[in-house]
């Protein structure tokens, strides 16, 4: 992974004031990953260093890599499934 090529771009329309929002950020892997396991480390890896926040529409999707594909942060996901069983069990 050292090896590869990354970049970040930002695309601002013309004539824009530099206070003003850019159109479009983004960081880019520019090839050599070798696959799909790769790709998804890197990526888990650049959210995390870059302290970027789950897009809203994907957000469950990347908790379930995160927590039961990559075993990061379980506790948390245990603490929550432990409250959602307790809620579904009946009281004695």
């Amino acid at each position: 992974m050292e090896l590869t090529v990354m970049g970040v771009y930002v695309i601002k329309k013309d004539g824009v004031e530099p206070g003003d929002d850019p159109e479009d950020i983004g960081v880019e892997a520019l090839g050599g990953l070798g696959n799909i396991a790769m790709a998804c480390a890197l990526l888990f890896g650049l959210i995390y260093c870059l302290d970027l926040s789950y897009p809203p529409e994907l957000k469950y999707t990347f908790e379930v890599l995160q927590k039961i594909i990559l075993n990061l942060d379980v506790q948390r996901l245990l603490s929550q499934f432990q409250k959602n069983q307790n809620k579904l069990t009946p009281e004695a």
